[in-house]
């Protein structure tokens, strides 16, 4: 079963951020979809293989902060 949830993230300045943050998490999630401009992601995940709070550790790890 997948779950789809949109998190703010803070510390975005461009492009190459969102791009960085789907990059790193593209081959743990379904689908994942970052805007700079609504300094947001949409993340499509499935809970049995990762969880949110693992989503929001790996964002972190990045230098952003994940609400």
């Amino acid at each position: 079963m997948t779950t789809k949830k949109t998190i703010k993230i803070e510390g975005m300045h461009c492009g190459s951020c969102a791009q960085i943050i789907e990059e790193e998490l593209s081959d743990k999630v379904k689908s994942v979809i970052v805007s700079v401009m609504d300094k947001k992601a949409t993340i499509d995940f499935d809970e049995n293989k990762i969880s949110l709070n693992q989503i929001k550790e790996t964002i972190g790890k990045l230098g952003y902060k994940a609400n």
